[in-house]
């Protein structure tokens, strides 16, 4: 069966975040489903088949960690888009029913992807004990995330901070349900983007996600509220790097990026 790596949320390989793709019939047992997804080894592998016509979504989507089923993932659903929108399997608006709900998928003329997903309710919390020590930085504010997404969100003081973290793994991994995204204001805006996160999911086998399209569910309404726009730009700076357009639409946070096909091969399992 067909498999491919898409990098996703950049215009070039061997950047941003690498998905791996699959386009089923339907899906097999979890166990294979896992299996495949470990022996990827990236992010997140996507699964994905087609639901009968006349329903409220057109494709079933699930997303497996090298370690654990997630409950929502924004890279690898704009990397499955990709594909079935340069595969000619889709086109324009796609719809998938996945464990967080309906999301939507929109191929624009200039090659963008925008992912329609539910925004992240933020509430502020104070900063758990050991989390400064764990990411190795001061801490200026933490929010708690919703279920969905399942992170902390901390803000550092400023953007080299946030770089420069070398954060202790295996201590994260008692502060939340599924990762810490770190933040903070962009030092130079003139430079294409407005905020910096760096995400860490150790929980679920992933020390350092190259550029998280879920986190941005929460990093959108963090720093549109301090910014006083809908429509932001963050980098994540991991050593692949990628950007995600934002923009809050009602209670929606809309994903926009690009992506690329860098392997496409033959599943033998």
């Amino acid at each position: 069966m067909r498999i491919r790596i898409v990098d996703a949320f950049t215009d070039r390989p061997f950047a941003g975040n690498p998905a791996g793709v699959l386009l089923l019939d339907s899906f097999p047992d979890d166990t294979w489903l896992q299996n495949v997804a470990t022996e990827v080894n990236h992010a997140e592998t996507a699964f994905a088949h087609p639901l009968p016509a006349g329903g409220e979504a057109d494709w079933a989507l699930r997303w497996f960690t090298p370690a654990t089923e997630v409950d929502m993932c924004g890279h690898a659903t704009l990397a499955t888009a990709h594909v079935l929108h340069t595969t000619g399997a889709a086109t324009g608006t796609v719809r998938f029913a996945a464990r967080c709900g309906i999301l939507t998928a929109t191929a624009q003329a200039d090659g963008t992807i925008t992912l329609d997903f539910p925004t992240s309710t933020l509430t502020p919390i104070e900063a758990p004990a050991g989390v400064a020590e764990a990411l190795g930085a001061g801490v200026v504010s933490v929010h708690d995330t919703s279920d969905h997404v399942g992170d902390l969100l901390v803000e550092l003081a400023d953007e080299k901070t946030v770089r420069s973290l070398t954060p202790d793994f295996p201590a994260l991994v008692a502060h939340s349900r599924r990762g810490i995204i770190a933040t903070a204001a962009a030092d130079d805006p003139s430079r294409g983007y407005d905020f910096v996160s760096r995400g860490f999911f150790p929980r679920v086998g992933i020390d350092e996600d190259p550029v998280t399209g879920s986190a941005h569910t929460a990093l959108a309404p963090f720093w549109s509220a301090r910014l006083g726009r809908d429509a932001l730009t963050g980098l994540q700076a991991s050593a692949r790097s990628g950007l995600v357009r934002t923009r809050l639409h009602g209670d929606r946070t809309l994903l926009t990026g690009t992506a690329v096909t860098v392997i496409d091969g033959e599943l033998h399992a």
